[in-house]
């Protein structure tokens, strides 16, 4: 067996007593006759008798249905898996389901705002009154609502209202362009669009109103639109204003429609690199028995507990921070540039909110590490006991650092999943040790192996990610696609009946999982598979660099060619020194035949608007592909960022 990283935090026995699973696995055993000895058991048996696990986690959590189901798993294949037939329930009605109204929901900033609270009384109230002001506007079971929206108090209430009338609700953070924003919502053609007039990011006022206009212009179905004034106090012609909306259902009470298990509860998109971001739909059921367990089991989110993740309306993560208030914890929203007025921010958003769970990008903290950033000086984080880390792969260095800065006691999980199932495949574990550049486990339920191309399962080794059985919150559908042709083809074509995630992974004798990058992207030499994000680890070790980007470029030959491009930190070089250093040091840490054939300076990598790195993008780019084919320009977070490659691929061409 290969020698185990080290391990940096295991939790005493308190500890794991506390955790939220530690109870559930002995109701397991009194209950379903499950003797699991260890978390390993009890993943098993999860992904093995399916009807057993997500039966156990309705009862447990008490589900309430207005019709039982008529069993759990009627079709078990993928794609078409028919979850929990017959039962009629509402997401919604679980939020709210025995809340004390004097409690704390939401806490709530911005670089607008500062700290606010909604107590449950507030929640309840003012989503009863949108829920109404958006019946009156003809809104009914099925119909859109489009919410182009910051990350605020009101937003959350506008999605649980829509709930809770069936409406299915989308939404883009209002930093997205026109297009983008179009792209994504003419797919579904809404009946409501909710918006801001603008938003403050980075210390700078970004004003919305004319973005709105045309928003309404190019989204003929929409027959309302409600603006929330959060910039300034001036009206949107032609639009309602959030306060009409509201006082037009003020005094009604909060009422939940019964819904199909399957019925829509939302509509989240793919990164839309190439063509039309796909548009994923997923269940009011399937999503309410992902999240009760997950939040619970995995996130471990505890009465007292306050969750914050740093997120936009426009990632999965937010869709996954407002459903946190299905547990016994309550939330903290942040809208606003997690550097302003430094790196420190949103560490003094953690003490100001008193935030227990701290939820960030891998990017984050590898740039807090890079810049020096020590988030306890001076700052009272003493309720802070876990970090999560999400989006991208966190480097060893990255969990180092964060035991180092929050001390040794800390619950660092390191997460993946994505849009796909609003989840996580292999995430925290609240009761296993944490070891060091690990995810702590496969999640339960989710079925995840490593395969080879053959389909062969493989430990210890890198594989492409699959979930071989199907779970509750995978996509119902694609909006507008009655065969199912795309969503087959974006995750069933590789290894029929088989979820095939895109991602190479490996898990460990120990049952940890390495992510190892995007499997599209990796780069083969000689038959050394390597994923980006072990170069990436390499070079970033660095001092001088800041970001990259490592791409391997086809010829015509048949051969290809390595090519790195690196930020690098203002004062520094790419110098001959410093292109030595960065050779040496991939060759050493990965693998001589990985060593880059040109190393090029860049000002920045160019990345989606949710953060993640455009490499198989840019490789189409270098190859010769033109840029409007392979990369939609509004999907980036700068779509300036691309220009260089463009012009790169352009001098090649006119050398050749």
């Amino acid at each position: 067996m290969p020698t185990a990283p080290p391990m940096l935090w295991k939790p005493d026995e308190q500890r794991r007593e506390r955790a939220n699973i530690t109870p559930f696995t002995r109701w397991v055993r009194e209950h379903r006759g499950v003797e699991a000895a260890d978390y390993d058991a009890l993943w098993r048996w999860s992904v093995t008798d399916l009807g057993g696990f997500w039966s156990a986690i309705w009862e447990y959590y008490g589900v309430t249905a207005e019709t039982p189901y008529e069993r759990v798993l009627a079709d078990d294949s993928m794609p078409g898996a028919s979850w929990f037939p017959g039962a009629r329930l509402n997401y919604a009605r679980h939020i709210f389901a025995g809340r004390d109204d004097d409690a704390v929901a939401i806490r709530h900033a911005s670089e607008l705002r500062m700290m606010g609270e909604w107590t449950w009384g507030e929640l309840r109230e003012r989503t009863a009154a949108i829920a109404r002001g958006l019946r009156h506007l003809g809104v009914g079971p099925g119909d859109r609502v489009a919410a182009y929206l910051p990350n605020t108090a009101e937003t959350a209430a506008a999605f649980y209202a829509c709930a809770s009338i069936g409406a299915v609700w989308s939404s883009c953070s209002p930093d997205f362009g026109v297009r983008s924003v179009v792209d994504r919502f003419a797919q579904i053609e809404p009946k409501v669009l909710l918006a801001v007039d603008g938003y403050r990011y980075g210390g700078k006022d970004f004003d919305r109103a004319g973005t709105i206009a045309e928003l309404r212009e190019r989204l003929p179905t929409v027959e309302h639109t409600v603006v929330l004034n959060h910039l300034r106090d001036t009206p949107v012609d032609g639009a309602l204003s959030w306060e009409e909306l509201e006082s037009a259902g003020a005094g009604a009470e909060l009422a939940f429609a019964e819904l199909p298990f399957d019925h829509p509860l939302w509509v989240l998109y793919s990164s839309g690199t190439t063509g039309l971001p796909k548009p994923i739909v997923h269940g009011h059921g399937g999503i309410l028995l992902e999240q009760l367990k997950n939040l619970n089991l995995h996130l471990d989110a505890q009465a007292g507990d306050r969750v914050f993740w740093y997120t936009t309306t426009g990632w999965m993560m937010w869709n996954f921070l407002v459903s946190v208030l299905l547990t016994d914890a309550s939330i903290v929203l942040y809208d606003g540039s997690p550097a302003e007025p430094d790196l420190g921010a949103l560490w003094d958003l953690a003490e100001r909110g008193g935030v227990t769970v701290f939820g960030t990008s891998a990017g984050f903290l590898s740039s807090c590490m890079k810049e020096g950033v020590h988030p306890a000086d001076g700052r009272d984080l003493s309720r802070l006991h876990a970090v999560g880390s999400t989006g991208s792969p966190l480097s060893p260095e990255g969990f180092e650092w964060c035991y180092s800065e929050l001390g040794r006691d800390l619950w660092l999980f390191s997460t993946s999943g994505g849009t796909d199932v609003c989840s996580c495949l292999v995430g925290g574990v609240p009761t296993l040790p944490v070891y060091e550049g690990e995810i702590q486990a496969r999640s339960l339920g989710m079925a995840v192996a490593a395969w080879d191309p053959d389909g062969n399962e493989l430990i210890g080794e890198v594989g492409e990610l699959v979930v071989t059985r199907p779970a509750p919150s995978m996509p119902i559908y694609f909006w507008n696609d009655p065969d199912g042709e795309r969503l087959r083809d974006s995750y069933f074509s590789t290894y029929p009946g088989v979820w095939r995630h895109g991602d190479w992974i490996e898990i460990t004798e120990r049952g940890t999982a390495v992510i190892y990058g995007r499997s599209d992207s990796t780069i083969n030499r000689g038959g050394i598979r390597m994923g980006t994000s072990e170069i990436y680890r390499a070079v970033l070790a660095l001092e001088e660099v800041t970001d990259a980007l490592v791409v391997d470029v086809p010829h015509g030959d048949g051969g290809s060619r390595i090519e790195l491009f690196v930020v690098v930190r203002e004062g520094a070089a790419l110098d001959d020194d410093l292109t030595r250093r960065l050779a040496r040091r991939i060759r050493e840490d990965c693998s001589p035949r990985h060593v880059p054939d040109a190393v090029r300076a860049v000002g920045q990598v160019p990345r989606t608007l949710s953060g993640k790195i455009l490499e198989v993008p840019v490789k189409r780019i270098l190859a010769g592909e033109p840029a409007e084919r392979v990369a939609s320009r509004d999907s980036l977070a700068d779509p300036a960022a691309l220009d260089f490659f463009t012009r790169l691929a352009d001098e090649r061409s006119d050398g050749a």
